[in-house]
């Protein structure tokens, strides 16, 4: 018996941006040696649950590490609104993450005003557009720390 689309966070709906969903898929078939960002900024596939609808879908996105965290940035590319998948994980703050062949569970919050610095530095020093993508808007980009849960 399959389990429907989206009602698993295991079989998640993928983005359907084409060039997304490409990313996704070639993570997937390489178990995530392949594809990287521009400049060779590392890529994860996260999965939230939709704060309406319930759905599992999943999204390619560049990450960085910090202290055996993983972080994130919803940036959206400076444009003036959240990225859905942020507005998801606020809502849902479990999420599933795919780094490298590694797959696991983890827990996301936005970083506080206090810690937020060190961690902007660390994702700028990862994806430098960060920087310029922040002077594009003018809401304060988050940057998302996902906890890993051990199962």
């Amino acid at each position: 018996m399959s389990v429907e689309a989206g009602t698993d966070p295991l079989n998640p709906i993928d983005n359907e941006t084409p060039w997304v969903a490409r990313q996704i898929a070639e993570y997937v078939a390489t178990d995530g040696e392949k594809p990287t960002f521009r400049g060779g900024a590392p890529l994860l596939l996260l999965t939230t649950k939709g704060r309406k609808s319930g759905v599992w879908r999943r999204t390619c996105l560049i990450y960085a590490e910090d202290a055996g965290r993983v972080l994130l940035v919803a940036s959206l590319g400076g444009a003036p609104k959240h990225p859905v998948w942020y507005l998801n994980l606020q809502a849902n703050p479990e999420v599933y993450l795919q780094v490298g062949a590694r797959r696991f569970r983890a827990i996301a919050r936005t970083a506080t005003a206090d810690e937020k610095p060190p961690l902007w530095d660390r994702v700028v020093g990862v994806y430098s557009d960060y920087a310029d993508y922040q002077l594009k808007t003018d809401r304060q980009i988050p940057v998302v720390i996902l906890d890993p849960v051990d199962d």
